[in-house]
């Protein structure tokens, strides 16, 4: 199964409308919250915040440049937790959002090694059972690698995850930002 856009290799297509539908309307209510009558920038830099923060536990450190703003969201599906930052740009000349990247954290007891992430995301995703994947190494963690995204076993029950918009985005790109993606050091 070929799959030629960033949100159709995210998430399964009816997930994907509610979560799209989400993102857009999170992104509008916050441009229309602003009182600004500037029109929205397609494209910006990321600022100090954007570079910087932490989600669900995980340090951020690593991002690409020209990306969007962000948004958080959390969800749940068959008793595993999504916590996830999102980077988006836009609007573009039809007023529609560009997803620029993902970071994603992912808990549940069933996530056991990185053999059951995998089958997890199979499942979740909607991917083919041969998904062509490659080993990786991110930070000290074990990892599969797929061009525009790269997930990976942190311990038992916990997992991360990083999409990029492969038109836009190289990938050295998500795999630097995933290296830079990893559990605060208490």
């Amino acid at each position: 199964m070929s799959c030629s856009s960033f949100g159709s290799r995210v998430m399964p297509s009816a997930r994907r409308i509610v979560a799209g539908t989400a993102v857009v309307l999170a992104s509008l209510g916050l441009s229309t919250t602003t009182g600004s009558a500037a029109p929205a920038q397609v494209s910006v830099a990321p600022s100090t915040e954007q570079k910087a923060g932490t989600l669900d536990g995980f340090v951020i450190e690593n991002l690409p440049d020209g990306i969007g703003t962000s948004s958080d969201f959390e969800y749940e599906w068959n008793d595993v937790s999504f916590h996830s930052r999102v980077w988006e740009t836009g609007p573009d000349s039809e007023g529609a959002f560009k997803v620029d990247l993902t970071v994603k954290t992912i808990r549940g007891e069933q996530l056991t090694d990185l053999e059951t992430l995998k089958d997890f995301l199979v499942e979740y995703e909607e991917k083919d059972p041969g998904w062509q994947l490659t080993p990786v190494k991110v930070g000290g963690y074990d990892g599969l690698f797929a061009g525009d995204e790269v997930f990976y076993f942190i311990e038992p029950g916990v997992a991360a995850e990083v999409t990029i918009d492969h038109e836009r985005f190289t990938d050295e790109d998500v795999l630097d930002t995933a290296a830079g993606f990893h559990p605060e050091q208490s």
